[in-house]
């Protein structure tokens, strides 16, 4: 049987309009770094390598009789500390140039160093994919968060955005970590007004 990491996780991977509280537990992922703007070639390019990797290593372990379904990309974001930034809502108001990023694999609990760079090799010998190189396997927990679903173009997050904040403000939260953002839905085949995008703050 295909193994459904997001079915397997699922409080992870829904979420409601309203915000509401999560434990993230410790997990593996495939991840990539960069920075500029999320619709420039070099965020692309870390997406196809992302994902080149992570149905690589998919085939490896179906070869095991170990298969899993790949997941939802996921990202963090942040700026330089440089620009005085309180807040991803502040962020916002800065050059989209200058957004940092990690994008994100959820990965199967069982994969190994070993497997991961073995495959990102072989993907990288038969693509030749310069960015495949630059791709990980880290351990990565999030913890206590705040999380709630975004409907719509990533343009109007902020609505959603200020919810998370109301929420947090009322429960006397403060923000603990990278502003996290999880794609549900593919930007390339949905309109933007039909986008669903979890959006998550870690907190203390």
């Amino acid at each position: 049987m295909k193994l459904d990491i997001i079915k397997a996780h699922k409080s992870l991977y829904t979420a409601t309009a309203a915000p509401k509280l999560v434990t993230v537990p410790e997990a593996r992922f495939l991840t990539i770094s960069g920075k500029g703007d999320p619709d420039g070639s070099i965020f692309a390019d870390s997406v196809q390598a992302l994902y080149t990797a992570a149905y690589t290593i998919k085939n490896h372990y179906k070869q095991q009789q170990q298969d899993f379904a790949v997941c939802k990309l996921e990202g963090l974001w942040w700026v330089d500390e440089a620009h005085d930034i309180k807040g991803y809502g502040d962020a916002l108001q800065v050059l989209r140039s200058e957004w940092r990023w990690q994008l994100l694999i959820h990965m199967l609990d069982y994969a190994t160093q070993a497997a991961a760079q073995n495959a990102i090799a072989a993907a990288f010998n038969k693509k030749k994919l310069p960015l495949l190189q630059t791709v990980s396997l880290i351990t990565f927990e999030e913890g206590r968060s705040v999380q709630a679903l975004h409907t719509g173009p990533f343009s109007t997050e902020p609505v959603t955005l200020q919810r998370i904040a109301d929420f947090m403000a009322e429960h006397r939260l403060q923000w603990n970590g990278r502003h996290h953002e999880i794609y549900l839905s593919d930007p390339r085949k949905t309109p933007p007004e039909r986008l669903r995008t979890i959006l998550r703050e870690p907190v203390k």
